[in-house]
Order: C-alpha cells, then sequence, then structure tokens
C-alpha cells in the first residue's frame, strides 16, 4: 500500500485546531485508486470519523484536480447518498498534492447478485438532483463521441509503447473501429452524474438504510443513461468481482430505476439509450487497461496494487477481448 509522509500536515496548527486532532495525529489507510489515496482520523471538532483524500494526479487532465471533486459533493449535499464535504486545500503547501476533507461513510462494498434493486435506487435519487445549469462541471456535447475519443487518446499510450503485443493491439483496433458506429441517443435533461460506477464506489448498508455513492473523482454534467451504461457494462461490474450481468439482471436493474427516476418511466425506452452507452464503455474499459498496462511497467508510479494489475493483464487477454466483441459489439 503507498503512503504520502504527512508530516506537515501532521504539525501544521491551522489544520490541528480546525478538525481538533489533538494528539491523534494518526491517519489510517482507508483505501486507494490508481490516481488517489484516502486516509481515516478521528476529529474532536466534528465527534466522528473524517475522510482525508488526496489526489496524487487527474484522470480528466484539470489543472486542479481537488477543488473539482470538492465542489461537485458540494452539488450532491442534498442527494444524502454521497459524503458531505468540509473544507479542501489546493495549495500544494502542507502535502505535494491538493486534498480534501469529507465526512466518513459506513458499509460494504456492492454485491451484484443481492445489491442491484438498492443500486438502482440509490442511483435514480443522485440523479434526480436538480443542478444549475451554469455548474463548473465538464458538459460534452456529445458523449458518445467523448468517450470513444476518450478511448483512442488512452490506447493510444499502449499502441505507441515498447509493452504491446501484436495480437492484443489487432484486437483492441478491431473493436475501436467497431466503436466508430456506436452513436449517441440521449433523452431526458443532464444532471450530475458519476461515470465510474463499480462495486467499490458504492457503500451498501441494505434495504431502507442509507446507501451510499462514493469517489467522486470523474463526476460531469450529463444524461443519466450515460451513468447506468457504465454501471451495467461487463468491463465495470468484472473490475472488482468475477460478475458478468445477465440481460435479465439488467431489466431488473432498469425496471427499479424506473420506478424512483423522475425523468425515466418507460423502461424499453431508457434501454435504447443504455445500451450504447454499455458498448462504448466497453470500449473505454479496455483502452484505459490497455494505458494503465504501460503505467504499470514503471517503476516509479507512485500507487500501484497487484490486484489491480492483475485484473489489467486479464482485461487485456485474447480471451476477454473476444467476449467483448462477440457479446457487445457485434451488433455495431
Amino acid at each position: 500500500m503507498n503512503r504520502i509522509c504527512l508530516d506537515k500536515l501532521r504539525r501544521d496548527k491551522f489544520f490541528i485546531e480546525r478538525f481538533g486532532i489533538g494528539y491523534n495525529k494518526e491517519f489510517s489507510i482507508l483505501g486507494q485508486g490508481e490516481y488517489n489515496i484516502n486516509y481515516i482520523f478521528n476529529s474532536k471538532t466534528y465527534g466522528k470519523k473524517l475522510v482525508l483524500r488526496i489526489a496524487t494526479d487527474s484522470q480528466m487532465d484539470l489543472d486542479n484536480q481537488i477543488k473539482y471533486e470538492y465542489k461537485a459533493l458540494e452539488l450532491l449535499k442534498k442527494s444524502n447518498r454521497t459524503p458531505k464535504p468540509i473544507y479542501y486545500d489546493d495549495r500544494r503547501k502542507l502535502l505535494p498534492y491538493g486534498f480534501l476533507i469529507m465526512e466518513y461513510l459506513p458499509g460494504k462494498h456492492l454485491d451484484y447478485k443481492k445489491d442491484l434493486k438498492i443500486a438502482a435506487r440509490v442511483l435514480a435519487d443522485v440523479h434526480n438532483q436538480s443542478i444549475s445549469k451554469t455548474n463548473k462541471l465538464i458538459k460534452p456535447a456529445n458523449p458518445i463521441q467523448a468517450i470513444y475519443e476518450e478511448s483512442l487518446n488512452m490506447y493510444e499510450k499502449y499502441r505507441k509503447s515498447k509493452y504491446i503485443d501484436i495480437e492484443v493491439m489487432n484486437k483492441i483496433e478491431y473493436l475501436l473501429e467497431k466503436g466508430k458506429n456506436i452513436k449517441t441517443y440521449d433523452i431526458g435533461t443532464r444532471s450530475i452524474i458519476n461515470t465510474e460506477l463499480n462495486s467499490g464506489n458504492f457503500l451498501i448498508n441494505g434495504e431502507d438504510q442509507n446507501n451510499y455513492i462514493i469517489d467522486w473523482e470523474k463526476p460531469i454534467y450529463g444524461y443519466p443513461s450515460q451513468d447506468l451504461g457504465h454501471f451495467l457494462t461487463p468491463t465495470t461490474t468484472f473490475w472488482k468481482t468475477d460478475v458478468i450481468l445477465s440481460r435479465e439482471e439488467i431489466d431488473l436493474f432498469i425496471k427499479e430505476y424506473c420506478k424512483i427516476s423522475n425523468q425515466y418511466k418507460d423502461e424499453k425506452v431508457l434501454w435504447n439509450c443504455v445500451k450504447n452507452y454499455i458498448a462504448i464503455n466497453c470500449l473505454r474499459g479496455i483502452s484505459w487497461c490497455a494505458m494503465a498496462y504501460v503505467d504499470y511497467q514503471n517503476p516509479d508510479k507512485i500507487i500501484s496494487n497487484e490486484y489491480t494489475y492483475q485484473k489489467i493483464k486479464s482485461y487485456l487477454s485474447i480471451e476477454f477481448l473476444d467476449m467483448i466483441r462477440r457479446e457487445y459489439l457485434n451488433e455495431y
């Protein structure tokens, strides 16, 4: 598990007084992604545990990643489905990276076989949030085209690297060629969407309990169907688990979502939007893995995880790439 030196933060008078950490200056690792590290600590000021989240880089190529995340969490406060943001620091004086403080939320990771209905309700509540059209979120004009171009850019790092496998390259390029035919078909209105809805980003406490979505690293102002497509796509479900959802499970999820959604009521119409996002997110997931595979060859990589590395390699296997072509991109 990678760590960042927190000595300056531990000694900072403002931080100590602001969060009431007193003599308890220890931070415990809570979790990490590819671009962030999360610590947990006890705050006497707030009388509860809080999370210190450090952004080591930006997937979105933002100059100020941590401010973007903080402002997104502010937009979501009324949903009661996300962590409440408390403070952010983008000066890079106490730490070499921007960081924020947010509330700690309890819960276990989502189980696709047990929690699909809960996940549908949580997502619908988030998407139902009304936010001003003058928000500062990124707003792609053509969402599927934006994902496709992002996929091409990520794949390019692999294509130009010395770690390329010719057979894998040919498989990915065939899929990317198929992706040219995937079109945006959106209905409804835009809202804040997460875009990275793997099972580890849900905190589940059960039916009629408080259930949440955490990790708002890449929110945008987009259509909810994009989030649903990312949530349901095999490159997402298989990431933290070994699950690929059946069509029956997908239909169950969409049916439950439509019960709660304030703008999507027709399951068939919604599916016609979502299926294209499932396909394009397959391409994004594979292209990201190709890029990440190259990054993992760098011995100086700040954050690395053996489980993640093994998953990346499994996504780039011939068997997995053929399954994606056969099951999700054949119609395009």
